[in-house]
């Protein structure tokens, strides 16, 4: 399996690091990527099931209730997003999407449906390591006890009760549209978030086909925040994400 330079994510000397003990569900027919998977989850703390099927995929991810679910879209009996379709009926546990390249209308529909990312193979460790590991810190902090008005992320923070946001403690003063957009990303942070689903949580579901409101706002949102462009990700054909990364030391 070839790596990946991804500038999203720098590389780790450990691939494993920050990793909690978890259960990993793969449904994949490839066997050779399975196997690639099961040696790669040795000595992280994450446990591998496996699964060939879509219909075995189901019933595992019953059975075993695992942390993260790593599905591949081209199965041999269902597609993956009819087992993302099945899942999210009933459970919430993230789903990572493995997408070979050229498939961004299916990539787009699977997070539509409820998909929480996608990696385009072939895909390196360290990658699929550092995705894994933003589903499990956002899992975590979303069950947590108490609810952060404060968001942070690289020289970002976000007051949400004052409204207020400032990068590199300088304030940003943003619109009403503006705002509402960063929160938006905010709120799916570490996520890929569709270009329809933005258009429909920010302008309303009658806009979910105008793309280029969004496309303009990015703009003046990534412009205001002077370093946004290198946190507000673009997602070529798919959406945008807003990339987690620890705040600078004070």
């Amino acid at each position: 399996m070839s790596t990946v330079s991804d500038p999203q994510y720098r590389p780790l000397e450990d691939p494993s690091a920050g990793l909690r003990k978890a259960t990993i569900l793969v449904i994949e027919d490839d066997p050779s990527i399975r196997r690639m998977l099961s040696i790669a989850f040795q000595d992280t703390g994450l446990t591998a099931v496996e699964a060939e099927t879509g219909n075995d995929g189901i019933r595992a991810a019953v059975k075993h209730q695992p942390d993260v679910i790593l599905l591949d879209i081209g199965l041999p009996d269902i597609s993956g997003l009819e087992v993302v379709q099945n899942i999210r009926v009933w459970s919430k546990v993230p789903i990572i999407i493995l997408s070979a390249n050229g498939q961004e209308h299916l990539k787009v529909s699977c997070l539509e449906m409820g998909a929480d990312d996608y990696v385009t193979k072939p895909f390196g460790v360290a990658e699929l390591m550092a995705r894994i590991r933003v589903v499990l810190r956002r899992e975590s902090l979303a069950s947590g006890p108490d609810v952060n008005p404060v968001f942070e992320s690289g020289p970002l923070r976000v007051d949400m009760a004052t409204r207020e946001v400032f990068i590199s403690e300088e304030r940003v003063k943003l619109t009403p549209l503006e705002y509402k957009l960063l929160i938006s990303l905010i709120k799916h942070a570490g996520k890929i978030v569709t270009h329809r689903q933005l258009l429909a949580e920010v302008w309303g579901q009658e806009y979910a086909d105008e793309s280029q409101y969004l496309r303009l706002y990015i703009g003046y949102l990534r412009k205001k925040l002077q370093e946004g462009a290198s946190f507000i990700l673009n997602e070529p054909g798919v959406g945008y994400r807003l990339l987690v990364t620890e705040p600078p030391l004070k």
